[in-house]
């Protein structure tokens, strides 16, 4: 479920206000537009990612983040890649 999810992958016990209500559409299959203002610990689309099947493609203009986020992900034992400009053409494949 979403909180062992939650806690098995980001150790947190519960979500950030509103979070939650967010991860319940995207579970439910509706489409979901967010804007941050402000930058949390974890992004909501992680949790549905890791609980839904087949792949996640997230698109982000930060580059730092994208690269902070899969660091993460990666030492947690997730399976995850970023494409980006700071990659060269032959990291692409």
């Amino acid at each position: 479920n979403k909180y062992e999810t939650l806690k098995h992958y980001f150790g947190y016990d519960r979500f950030h206000a509103g979070q939650e209500q967010i991860v319940d559409h995207i579970l439910s299959g509706r489409d979901v537009l967010r804007y941050a203002d402000r930058c949390r610990i974890i992004n909501l689309h992680q949790v549905p990612a890791l609980m839904l099947p087949g792949v996640t493609l997230v698109i982000s203009p930060l580059i730092s983040l994208m690269k902070d986020q899969v660091s993460a992900l990666t030492q947690a034992g997730v399976k995850a890649t970023h494409i980006n400009s700071s990659l060269t053409a032959a990291q692409y494949l």
